[in-house]
C-alpha cells in the first residue's frame, strides 16, 4: 500500500500546501481520500483522475471536499475518464454538493458521480479493498475511514475532537494518519473538534499501531514541536506529512 500526501494545510491551503487531500494505492485500486482545496492539479500530477477506482470524503468542510468539483469538470467536460466514480460520504453530503453545483436529477454531476451515503460501522469493498467507517467528533457529519488491502491497513482520522471511534477503528493498523490540529495541552478554552498532538499519539498508543504521522497542522503549529508532542505520548518516533510525502505502508517499507 503507498500512500501519498496531496496536501495536508489545516483548516485552508497555503502557498505551498494545499488543504487536505490523499492518493491510497493498495491492491490495485487508487483512491482519493478527501479533495481539499489545490489536491485535484496534485493528484493529477500522480495519476490520471479518470482513472480513480472511487473518492471518500470525511466530511463537507471545504479544505477536505472543494476539489471534487475539479473532478466533476475534467469527467464531464475535460478529458473524462472512467464514470460514474463511486464517492462515499457522510450523510447530507450527496445533497450538500449537488446544491452547490446546482445539480438537479437528469444533471451531468449526477452521471459521473456514483455517491453512495456511509454510516460509522459501514464496510464497502472496492476491488481487493475494503473501507471501513467510524465516527468522527466534529461540528457536522463526519467520518474516520480505514483503507484494507492484502492484509495491510491505513487508517485515517478525517477532522476529529476526542471521543470518535479512531482508537477502536485504527486497532493494529500499520499506519495511522492523524490529525494534529491543536498546539500544547487541552484545557477549559481548547476547540473541541480537533485533538492536540499529544492526542494524536495517545489515540495511535492505545490503538497499538505500527506507525503515526500526524497532518492537518495549521500554518500557526511547529511541526518540529507538534512531532516531539506526539512522539512523547506515542511512544515512538511520529512521522510528519509533508505535502508530496510518500509513505509505502507494509511489505515495501
Amino acid at each position: 500500500m503507498r500512500l501519498t500526501v496531496l496536501g495536508c494545510s489545516g483548516g485552508s491551503p497555503t502557498r505551498t500546501n494545499p488543504a487536505s487531500g490523499y492518493l491510497v494505492e493498495a491492491g490495485g485500486d487508487t483512491l482519493w481520500i478527501d479533495a481539499g482545496t489545490g489536491t485535484f492539479m496534485e493528484l493529477a500530477s500522480h495519476t490520471d483522475p479518470g482513472s480513480l477506482s472511487a473518492v471518500v470524503l470525511s466530511h463537507m468542510h471545504v479544505d477536505h471536499c472543494s476539489d471534487i468539483f475539479g473532478l466533476y469538470g475534467y469527467l464531464a467536460f475535460g478529458p473524462s475518464g472512467t464514470v460514474p466514480v463511486p464517492v462515499y460520504l457522510p450523510e447530507g453530503g450527496a445533497e450538500h454538493l449537488a446544491e452547490f453545483a446546482r445539480a438537479g436529477e437528469e444533471h451531468v454531476f449526477n452521471s459521473v458521480f456514483d455517491f453512495t451515503t456511509v454510516q460509522p460501522g459501514d464496510e464497502v469493498s472496492i476491488g481487493a479493498t475494503t473501507l471501513a467507517f467510524g465516527r468522527a467528533v466534529h461540528p457536522v457529519p463526519a467520518l474516520a475511514t480505514r483503507v484494507t488491502a492484502g492484509g495491510i491497513s491505513l487508517t485515517y482520522s478525517g477532522d476529529t475532537g476526542p471521543g470518535s471511534d479512531l482508537v477502536a477503528l485504527a486497532r493494529h493498523a500499520d499506519l495511522l494518519l492523524c490529525e494534529a490540529s491543536l498546539a500544547g495541552e487541552r484545557d477549559a478554552a481548547a476547540y473541541p473538534y480537533h485533538l492536540t498532538a499529544a492526542e494524536a499519539g495517545e489515540a495511535a498508543a492505545a490503538a497499538s499501531v505500527d506507525r503515526l504521522v500526524v497532518t492537518h497542522l495549521v500554518h500557526t503549529v511547529d511541526p518540529a514541536t507538534a512531532s516531539v508532542e506526539a512522539s512523547a505520548t506515542f511512544g515512538a518516533p511520529v512521522e510528519i506529512a509533508q505535502p508530496g510525502a510518500v509513505f509505502q505502508i507494509g511489505a515495501n517499507e
